[in-house]
């Protein structure tokens, strides 16, 4: 659509289609080029949802001030900032080994029916329970990655071994 220039006088301004393009005189009108099919679309990805908390039992429990066993708890995936906070806890600094029990006491989301876990229930765990958890910590935050395979340089008997550090927190 044009508009036309209003003269004085003549009246409002008249809106004027616009001229449809045609054959120029002289000239054939050829068919338009056939246009290229369009490009199938890209599959779409689905996003695969990653797993953040693990489910686990302990193997003998947790027993709370009133008797009660909590074996059944859940574990999150844990963060930089949970492996660096604890190292600023006056008791893992006095004491390295406890680290694992505050980093643990971070990371326990669950366990039974307490309404809060932490540090103070993972250092009145059972030792055997406490060396599950920390197992269980490597594996879950290491996705299976603590292992490499090699080859003997003496016999090329291929092995594996452990990559992972000897604490929590290391690597």
């Amino acid at each position: 659509m044009r508009r036309t220039a209003a003269r004085a006088g003549a009246g409002p301004v008249v809106e004027a289609p616009a001229p449809a393009p045609g054959p120029v005189a002289g000239q054939e009108q050829t068919a338009a080029p056939a246009s290229a099919p369009a490009p199938a679309p890209a599959p779409v990805s689905v996003p695969q949802q990653l797993r953040t908390e693990f489910p686990f039992e302990l193997p003998r429990g947790y027993v709370d001030g009133s008797g009660i066993v909590h074996r059944d708890g859940v574990m999150r995936l844990a963060t930089a900032r949970d492996e660096l906070i604890p190292l600023r806890d006056v008791r893992v600094q006095e004491n390295p080994a406890y680290l694992s029990v505050v980093l643990l006491g971070r990371v326990i989301t669950r366990l039974g029916t307490l309404a809060m876990v932490h540090d103070g229930v993972v250092e009145n765990m059972f030792a055997s329970d406490l060396a599950f958890l920390q197992d269980f910590y490597r594996q879950v935050n290491a996705e299976g990655h603590t292992r490499a395979a090699v080859e003997c340089p003496h016999c090329s008997e291929p092995f594996e071994v452990e990559l992972g550090g000897s604490r929590l927190g290391e690597s």
